[in-house]
């Protein structure tokens, strides 16, 4: 479950907590919970590129030393953005992207990245409850490697099991409306995965 069970790369609440600004434009714990993230040995795997090389797949905590980080929620239709600091840690949902062709996908994630100083980048990885990978996790893979055979761009892998499930529940305990749940769920992903990635991050930095 999402609430109170912290899952290897995945962020969780305990149910003593719970999220702020889920209809608006942010995301962060509120309540005494704390965000839970591990590392996961599927954060790293290298995917292959268009041209048969292996893509340039950092450790999350190499991205440490970057500025502003985006997040990449990828779907067979859509495509969740967040943005976030690691210096204050916190992810903003920022837009969905309804996919068509990869030229067109990519140019819309690289203009996002631009307009928001966006130094590296999060993809969720949607890996099986069981820890293996199936066809959405090699689908996101063959996304990212195509994205970074465009850029050099650093990039980590966060295992993203359940954060379209926890967002959904978290905007229907919000009493938003289907329309509404449908609209966001994308980009609130993204931040619920980014929010895991930063507070990684501010946990390695703060225990040095």
């Amino acid at each position: 479950a999402a609430h109170g069970v912290g899952i290897d790369g995945h962020v969780s609440l305990s149910e003593a907590g719970g999220w702020a600004g889920v209809a608006g434009n942010y995301l962060r714990p509120t309540g005494p919970a704390s965000w839970h993230a591990r590392a996961s040995p599927y954060m790293t795997a290298a995917p292959r590129n268009g041209v048969g090389g292996e893509v340039p797949v950092v450790e999350i905590e190499a991205l440490a030393t970057k500025s502003r980080l985006m997040a990449l929620d990828v779907g067979d239709k859509t495509v969740g953005l967040a943005v976030g600091t690691t210096a204050l840690a916190v992810a903003s949902p920022l837009e969905t992207i309804r996919r068509t062709k990869f030229s067109a996908d990519a140019r819309r994630v690289f203009a996002l990245a631009d307009e928001h100083d966006a130094d590296g980048l999060v993809v969720g990885l949607p890996v099986n409850m069981d820890g293996s990978e199936g066809r959405r996790c090699q689908s996101v893979r063959q996304f990212a490697a195509n994205l970074l055979a465009l850029r050099d761009v650093e990039l980590a892998f966060w295992d993203e099991r359940l954060s379209t499930a926890a967002v959904t529940r978290t905007m229907i305990e919000a009493d938003l409306s289907r329309r509404k749940r449908a609209a966001a769920v994308d980009r609130l992903a993204a931040a619920y995965i980014l929010q895991g990635a930063l507070e990684r991050l501010r946990n390695l930095s703060e225990n040095g």
